[in-house]
């Protein structure tokens, strides 16, 4: 039914004009670009609360179509930014991309690595698939099928927060603890999903390019094995966890192919699968080309997984 449903409003949005423009050639310079046809066809609510933790408070912004009825699947989006900047303003097309094709998306704020360092950021994730359970009727969300979406740091965190269901040290205290924090799919995006690889263990080390995982994990790889083994997906992967779809740039570090983490996930007949789009880079959403191959797969992987 969820399917049928999502269909009908997939075809509804298509015929008017509540997706993203599939011709890059359109835009002067190929950015990606939200039609205002696409937005006027969304609900929203931004800066929503949804985590509290003294004076300290962190929001989401919620979008959903209009012409939707009922509970619709939903997605967590986490912006990336190497864990110490950014802000979810940066998935903020992602999230409304999606919602135009029949979710309910959130692209949410974390606390950065210079503010807390981990694991309050995947405490700060868990907390938002728990407000979104907590909240369902407010925001329509069909509980049963969560998932969530992010690149770079984003991406880490969508694939802990996908392996780390039943991790107590990983939960926090966000609020709604009586609900699940687990997803029912996930899309890292130049995602590193190995922290206790030699190539972390080397950049972790390195003078310039390690420190924001230093930062993050209060030391490297060597000094702080514990710590990384905790933040690591690859780590927690088990038969209980939910189908992963990785999506990276063909220019992007090999790393990003979660090799080792899918060939795990084959292991234990968990669905999983690599996109590498032609020609990109790392940083890849901004493109229009590459953001809407990044959308087509995506939304197939969720839809998918959502049956």
């Amino acid at each position: 039914m969820i399917d049928v449903v999502r269909r009908v409003l997939l075809a509804a949005a298509v015929l008017s004009g509540f997706v993203l423009k599939t011709e890059a050639a359109d835009q002067p310079d190929g950015r990606t670009v939200v039609p205002k046809s696409t937005l006027d066809g969304l609900n929203a609510k931004l800066g929503v609360t949804y985590a509290r933790y003294g004076d300290r408070t962190l929001e989401m912004d919620v979008y959903r179509p209009k012409t939707a009825w009922g509970k619709l699947p939903a997605v967590v989006c986490i912006h990336g930014g190497g864990w110490a900047k950014g802000n979810r303003a940066s998935h903020g097309k992602v999230a409304q991309a999606l919602a135009a094709r029949g979710y309910v998306a959130a692209t949410i704020s974390y606390r950065l690595s210079g503010e807390a360092p981990f694991p309050a950021q995947i405490h700060d994730c868990k907390a938002a698939v728990r407000f979104l359970r907590a909240n369902a009727a407010e925001y329509g969300v069909d509980t049963d099928h969560v998932g969530a979406i992010g690149l770079s740091a984003g991406g880490h965190l969508t694939a802990l927060l996908a392996t780390s269901g039943g991790v107590k040290e990983l939960e926090g205290d966000g609020g709604n603890a009586e609900f699940s924090s687990m997803i029912q799919a996930a899309v890292p995006m130049g995602a590193q999903t190995d922290f206790l690889s030699q190539r972390t263990r080397e950049i972790s080390a390195n003078e310039k390019r390690g420190g924001i995982w230093r930062q993050f994990l209060g030391g490297t790889q060597a000094e702080k094995p514990v710590v990384y083994r905790l933040a690591s997906p690859l780590a927690h992967l088990d038969a209980d966890d939910p189908p992963c779809w990785f999506v990276t740039g063909e220019n992007d570090d090999s790393s990003t192919h979660a090799d080792a983490f899918r060939e795990r996930m084959t292991e234990l007949k968990i669905r999983s699968g690599l996109t590498v789009i032609e020609d990109a880079p790392h940083p890849f959403l901004g493109k229009q080309r590459w953001f809407d191959e990044m959308l087509e797969t995506s939304d197939a992987f969720f839809r998918k997984s959502f049956e």
